[in-house]
């Protein structure tokens, strides 16, 4: 067993055993003259102070181990088996679990091979690793526990390949990690919650003032302002561009694209606006009891469908010509790809449908999802109040 008690300025190691007795450290000393004790501390006979009793076999072996320097105890780099001096603060209680971490791993020394100089614990050294943080940093030892599940996902992963063993030993490990605190930085979400919500409270008041005066737009016009929206709703696309050429390679014509998206990868799609007049989305009656889609809203998916058609079959000589026609407005070497390109249609309203065709306009929209996503601008108003929730509820739970 290894204790600690302060004198006169100075630090004594005091090492007892009853199994086998002290004895051992006086004969080694006197063969070496050096011993180490606890894996971690390397005393020699200049630091003995107690002697060898015959009749007292099993008292303590002690050891000046530092000695008081200003507010710190210096324990000199040879004791450790350092490259650096170890400063501990005069208020720290010293305690064996300070030096030694599980199966005798020397935790100062796992420090000193990661800095370039001398460590200090606590106090107001400008270098001094707080008292708090060393403590946490002990915690994050493994301990045998977590050696030996380490050590059965090593071997485990090995021998599975060839034969069955009693449990997923990785698995267990892996789940044990995840218990572990992990290291946790700034909460990013919560420092940019008020901006989220200020941008898309802004987002939703610009649609809501567009809706109620539609008419005072061109179409060419809500398409630019509704682009703006967009453009932030959907992150990921960096660029859009207007009447983007496209090829029509089987009628050798050249044809235009309204706007095309392009993403942070160079990935292109393609976007329809159209102004969110009334009754251009399901029939107000039905056929074969069904309510179809509209004319309006059936040209629009055509008209996109046929501009991906058009953009798969040009290929890469169309990714080259994309490339080349807007490189002044892209970063360097970035490259327009053409990789399965979707749609979005932004049109009409829900508002005033019945369920049963709100029912049928799911059916619809459904049926294109994997290519084309049909948006109204209700739906766009209902995404936008959905998200300035979310992040006021992620702004309140992180602040409580």
């Amino acid at each position: 067993m290894i204790e600690f008690k302060k004198e006169n300025n100075k630090v004594i190691l005091v090492y007892t055993s009853d199994r086998p007795s002290p004895r051992w450290v006086y004969h080694e000393l006197t063969k070496s003259n050096r011993v180490s004790l606890s894996k971690a501390f390397y005393v020699s006979n200049e630091r003995l102070i107690s002697e060898w009793n015959e009749e007292q076999e099993y008292e303590a072996v002690e050891f000046i181990i530092a000695e008081k320097k200003n507010e710190y105890y210096v324990f000199p780099k040879d004791i450790l088996s350092l490259d650096h001096d170890l400063y501990i603060h005069q208020d720290i209680k010293l305690k064996r679990k300070l030096f030694v971490a599980e199966r005798g791993i020397s935790i100062f020394s796992k420090i000193d091979r990661l800095i370039e100089n001398s460590i200090y614990i606590g106090g107001s050294n400008d270098n001094a690793i707080p008292e708090a943080v060393f403590y946490r940093l002990l915690k994050s030892f493994p301990n045998s526990y977590e050696l030996n599940k380490y050590t059965h996902a090593r071997i485990s992963s090995v021998l599975s390949s060839y034969i069955d063993t009693k449990e997923d030993y990785e698995e267990n490990y892996q789940k044990y990690l995840n218990k572990r605190d992990s290291k946790k930085g700034r909460n990013i979400k919560l420092q940019f919650s008020e901006i989220e919500v200020l941008k898309y409270t802004s987002l939703l008041e610009k649609l809501q003032a567009m809706l109620s005066e539609e008419n005072s737009y061109t179409e060419a016009q809500w398409q630019e302002e509704l682009l703006q929206i967009i453009l932030l709703l959907y992150p990921k696309y960096i660029h859009v561009f207007k009447e983007a050429p496209v090829r029509d390679t089987y009628n050798n014509s050249n044809r235009k694209i309204d706007y095309l998206l392009v993403d942070s990868s160079g990935n292109t799609d393609i976007i329809e606006i159209k102004k969110p007049f009334d009754k251009c989305i399901v029939t107000r009656r039905t056929y074969r009891d069904n309510y179809i889609p509209l004319r309006e809203l059936s040209g629009t998916v055509m008209q996109i469908e046929k501009y991906i058609f058009y953009l798969n079959k040009w290929g890469k000589k169309g990714e080259d010509k994309l490339t080349e026609t807007y490189k002044a407005d892209l970063p360097e070497n970035f490259k327009i790809r053409i990789t399965n390109p979707s749609g979005i249609i932004i049109m009409g309203r829900t508002k005033g449908l019945t369920e049963e065709q709100l029912q049928d306009f799911e059916v619809i929209k459904r049926k294109y999802k994997n290519v084309i996503d049909i948006i109204t601008y209700d739906d766009l108003i209902e995404r936008l109040d959905f998200t300035i929730k979310q992040w006021t509820i992620s702004k309140t739970v992180s602040t409580n």
